[in-house]
């Protein structure tokens, strides 16, 4: 409600409540006047009432009438204000009553709403606090989480690489098995054509010496040219006999390489990639067949 009632207003709504016969209180001439503040209210009607005692004791002044009956009016009259003058004081009291309950009962509120502040701004102050510390926690858990797509990213192109590399090493891992097996094809002509060249120089060397005995036996006369032709021939064989330990030798060499070959292999398959890359650069070339 709006707060400055004009005085001669609230005045005239306490003479109109009192003139209706009822007494004026402060809720009775807010209702009168429509408007006004308790306190406001309450105040003024102080000074009324004040201000109606001496209202009272100004109308002691009565016009020309008998003696007699003038003192009986004079006495009644100042009966009317003495008893007038009570109920303004004890109604000014429960008045005043009343109006220090309400000033206490605005105190009260006006402390109960100065707590709530108190506690509405402390419990804004820690909601601002644990927003900030929310923030500043999301903060770091988008830092971190940054940090661990970094890592995933990481992990992930070491993992395409290790899988390229181990692509990379099962292909050359089967070009050496297909090596190896070239290897080990070539080896096994290789053997197979010295077996059949031994084979032959050995058929050879037998038809020579059985072409020679033979040839003893029917030159047997010539025994001088035979022993010429025995010691040629004793040459051819030894000849013969030489070229096969040389066949031997070179079988065994290919054997030789032939396990190397497999001992390589193995290793390859048991170490890294990039020492498999580096015994494969350095991997002596194949000596060709005798």
């Amino acid at each position: 409600m709006a707060v400055g009632v004009p005085e001669h207003e609230v005045f005239a709504a306490a003479d109109a409540v009192l003139a209706r016969g009822e007494r004026p209180t402060v809720e009775r001439v807010r209702l009168q006047l429509g408007r006004g503040s308790p306190a406001r209210v309450g105040s003024l009607l102080d000074q009324w009432w004040s201000r109606l005692a001496e209202r009272l004791n100004g109308e002691t002044r009565l016009p020309a009438l008998p003696g007699e009956l003038s003192l009986a009016f004079v006495a009644v009259w100042q009966q009317a204000i003495h008893l007038a003058q009570g109920v303004v004081e004890q109604t000014l009291g429960e008045q005043r009553q009343a109006l220090a309950g309400e000033r206490e009962r605005v105190a009260a509120v006006e402390d109960q709403a100065r707590l709530e502040a108190v506690q509405f701004r402390q419990q804004a102050a820690e909601a601002v606090a644990g927003r900030q510390a929310a923030e500043s926690r999301l903060a770091d858990l988008e830092q971190m989480l940054a940090q661990r797509q970094t890592q995933i990213e990481d992990l992930q192109q070491q993992r395409e690489s290790l899988l390229r590399e181990r692509g990379e090493a099962l292909l050359h891992s089967k070009t050496l098995q297909g090596e190896l097996q070239a290897l080990r094809l070539k080896a096994e002509q290789d053997r197979v054509a010295q077996e059949s060249y031994l084979r032959g120089v050995e058929d050879r060397a037998h038809r020579e010496i059985d072409r020679a005995r033979e040839e003893g036996k029917h030159w047997a006369a010539q025994v001088k040219e035979a022993g010429n032709q025995l010691e040629q021939l004793q040459q051819r064989i030894e000849g013969v006999q030489a070229a096969l330990g040389q066949a031997q030798q070179n079988g065994a060499a290919q054997q030789a390489r032939g396990d190397t070959l497999e001992q390589q292999l193995a290793q390859l398959r048991s170490s890294p990639v990039s020492e498999r890359k580096t015994r494969v650069r350095k991997k002596p070339k194949p000596e060709p067949a005798k």
